[in-house]
């Protein structure tokens, strides 16, 4: 087996004609029907009637087929605050009519320790989710901004992304955001994408097809090689070589279910 973390270094990998094989699971199943699977960016409901319309543009279709939206799992309105010590939190300005329990909130959503923010006083918030994709050949994934989707009132701040390879290293992902002005709330509905999650293949002008994966036993097992090594080390990105020579055969199976009504 030879799938390379490596663009440049591809024989043997499989690569080839036809679209590029994604699996994407989550990996918790605890309150999953809450979480939506990711869904390709289209534009559905714009006009399609005039030859011209944008919305028929093979570039703009193009653009869109290539990015996955990630939906917020449950409605958040927070605000930024510092306690009689100065030391920062969060606030639940939901109050009562928040349809988060605030344990439940504090377990997927918190701030990031001051002293790793990167900017002084923009902190760095992050919302832990289960979302995982994989891949059987090179293939680094991308998280972006939900640029396409217009929000009325935007988000007071930036998205924190990301890119690696996920032929090699499958891992839950999480929404960093960093609050650039804090004294403005954070408020996004349950629905609305959250991020968008990119595909690089090779070649490049290869489609990518998103399925559903099972989460068998060799896995489960490969996820549970990789989880946590960066709380041990800095640069994960130097472990890549040495997981690829631990990874099992194959990550993809797709999930099977039975048609509704059989």
């Amino acid at each position: 087996m030879q799938l390379s973390v490596h663009f440049e270094n591809t024989t043997g990998t499989g690569a080839g004609g036809g679209p590029v094989q994604v699996g994407w699971f989550l990996s918790e199943r605890n309150g999953g029907i809450i979480y939506d699977p990711p869904e390709r960016v289209r534009s559905v409901d714009m006009n399609r009637e005039h030859a011209k319309s944008a919305s028929r543009c093979p570039a703009v279709i193009n653009l869109e087929s290539r990015y996955f939206a990630v939906k917020c799992p449950f409605d958040i309105h927070i605000g930024f605050a510092r306690d009689k010590d100065g030391k920062p939190a969060l606030r639940n300005l939901a109050g009562p009519k928040s349809t988060v329990r605030a344990s439940k909130l504090g377990e997927k959503l918190h701030l990031t320790n001051e002293v790793e923010w990167r900017y002084k006083d923009v902190p760095t918030i992050q919302l832990s989710l289960p979302y995982v994709f994989i891949a059987d050949e090179p293939v680094y994934m991308s998280q972006v901004a939900p640029f396409m989707h217009y929000k009325k009132d935007p988000l007071p701040g930036t998205i924190f992304g990301g890119r690696f390879p996920i032929n090699v290293w499958p891992r839950p992902l999480m929404w960093a955001f960093e609050w650039h002005e804090p004294e403005k709330p954070i408020k996004i509905a349950r629905g609305e994408p959250l991020f968008y999650a990119t595909f690089e293949t090779m070649p490049q002008d290869r489609s990518v097809a998103l399925t559903e994966a099972a989460v068998t036993p060799e896995l489960d097992d490969y996820m549970e090689l990789i989880s946590g090594a960066v709380n041990y080390v800095n640069q994960t990105f130097s472990l890549f070589e040495a997981a690829e020579a631990r990874r099992p055969r194959t990550l993809v199976t797709p999930v099977k279910r039975d048609p509704p009504g059989s």
